[in-house]
C-alpha cells in the first residue's frame, strides 16, 4: 500500500517524465532537449543567437539537433546523419534580408561551388515568406538519401535533394565564416 506522500511523489515523478525536457533558453526563447526526426531522436547540441550589425541586433535564436553531441563543426558537416537546425525569430525580418544573409554566407563558405547549387538555392529562396515575424519558427532538417526538409511555422514547404546541398546549407552556421562567431560557438555547445 502506498502512503499519501508516496502517491504524491509518484504523481509528481509521472508529471515530470511526461513533460518535455527543456534544454536551452536564450534571448527569451526556450528549445526542447530532444526532437523526433523520422525514426531518430535528435538531441540539442547547442543554442546560439544571430546578432546583426555592429549594434548586435538580435535576429533569431538557433538550435542545432544531432544524434550525438559534437563540438567538431567539420565532422558534423561531413556526417551522413540526420541533423536539424531550428530558428525562432526574435524580431521580424523581410524575405529580402533573409535571402541576402544566407546567400552572402553561402558564397563566403562554399565559394566556387555556389553556382552548381544555384537552382536548389533558388528553390529555398522561393519558399521564404515575405516577412518572418517575431516568434515565427523555421526548421531545416537534413535526412540522408532524401535532402533538406524545409518547414516554416510548422508548414512543410518541401524537400531540396542532395547531400551536397545539405552540407552547403549547414555551412552557413557551421562553416569557417558564420554570420557571427558566437552563433557558431553556441550551436557547437561551447557558448
Amino acid at each position: 500500500m502506498i502512503s499519501r506522500g508516496g502517491t504524491a511523489l509518484a504523481a509528481y515523478l509521472t508529471a515530470c517524465l511526461a513533460a518535455p525536457a527543456w534544454a536551452g533558453e536564450l534571448a527569451g526563447v526556450t528549445l526542447p532537449e530532444r526532437t523526433a526526426v523520422d525514426e531518430s531522436t535528435l538531441v540539442l547540441n547547442g543554442i546560439g543567437l544571430r546578432e546583426a550589425t555592429w549594434l548586435k541586433i538580435k535576429v533569431y535564436v538557433a538550435g542545432l539537433y544531432l544524434q550525438a553531441k559534437s563540438s567538431d563543426a567539420d565532422a558534423i558537416l561531413r556526417a551522413e546523419l540526420p541533423k536539424r537546425i531550428v530558428f525562432v525569430f526574435v524580431r521580424s525580418v523581410s524575405r529580402k534580408r533573409i535571402i541576402k544573409e544566407w546567400d552572402d554566407s553561402l558564397k563566403a563558405n562554399i565559394g566556387e561551388d555556389f553556382p552548381a547549387l544555384e537552382d536548389r538555392i533558388a528553390t529555398l529562396r522561393a519558399w521564404m515568406p515575405d516577412t518572418v515575424r517575431k516568434g515565427d519558427e523555421m526548421t531545416l532538417t537534413y535526412l540522408p538519401g532524401t535532402g533538406v526538409v524545409v518547414k516554416v511555422q510548422g508548414e512543410s514547404k518541401g524537400t531540396i535533394p542532395g547531400a551536397d546541398f545539405g552540407r552547403a546549407l549547414f555551412t552557413i552556421w557551421l562553416g569557417a565564416k558564420p554570420p557571427n562567431q558566437s552563433l557558431k560557438t553556441g550551436l557547437l555547445g561551447s557558448g
